[in-house]
């Protein structure tokens, strides 16, 4: 009943992930077989939110909805990305599925959205580390800094940080030599 992950999809098949994966379903109802009396009273809670979640990763950010009467939609950009982690418990491991969780600098010392029951989870995180770091595999040629400019620009920041340092370094020799005059005299 395992499935193993494909092999990564680009960014367009993470782009195109809508829906938690049937799976979750499955991870839901056996996680509430450990206390078989609560099955009959979690299972439809469960049920509407797996049937209402739903994920949507756009340029710009990643959002996550769900819910029937109360309904709650968190979106992150991804600049307020700070660390993502993967987390599978053996169950959702044998069922091929892990969550993506990702924190930003809210504050708080616990994840500001889940993403659960996703396949492509390696994927997802490794296309969400990609844009947390601003790394624009697929950018348009005009968006760009050819690298040549980019590089004189390095090369004359450094010039004019090395003539800086160096100047500094003349001052402080001279102040240390009359220091040193000044207490011999």
């Amino acid at each position: 009943m395992k499935s193993t992950p494909a092999s990564p999809p680009n960014d367009s098949a993470v782009l195109a992930i809508k829906r938690p994966h049937k799976n979750l379903f499955t991870y839901y109802a056996l996680s509430l077989l450990v206390i078989p009396p609560l099955f009959p009273i979690l299972i439809l809670p469960l049920y509407f939110r797996y049937h209402t979640m739903r994920y949507k990763f756009t340029d710009e950010g990643i959002s996550m909805s769900w819910g029937i009467l109360f309904r709650r939609e968190t979106i992150i950009n991804y600049a307020r990305v700070q660390d993502i982690h993967l987390r599978s418990n053996f169950v959702e491991r044998w069922l091929g599925l892990a969550r993506v969780l990702v924190q930003t600098a809210s504050g708080s010392s616990s994840a500001e959205m889940t993403l659960e029951g996703l396949q492509e989870f390696e994927a997802v995180r490794d296309f969400l580390y990609s844009k947390m770091r601003g790394v624009k595999d697929h950018a348009p040629a005009s968006s760009t800094v050819p690298v040549s400019s980019a590089a004189t620009a390095s090369t004359t920041a450094d010039a004019e940080l090395a003539a800086t340092l160096r100047e500094i370094t003349g001052e402080l020799r001279a102040l240390r030599e009359e220091l040193a005059r000044r207490s011999r005299g």
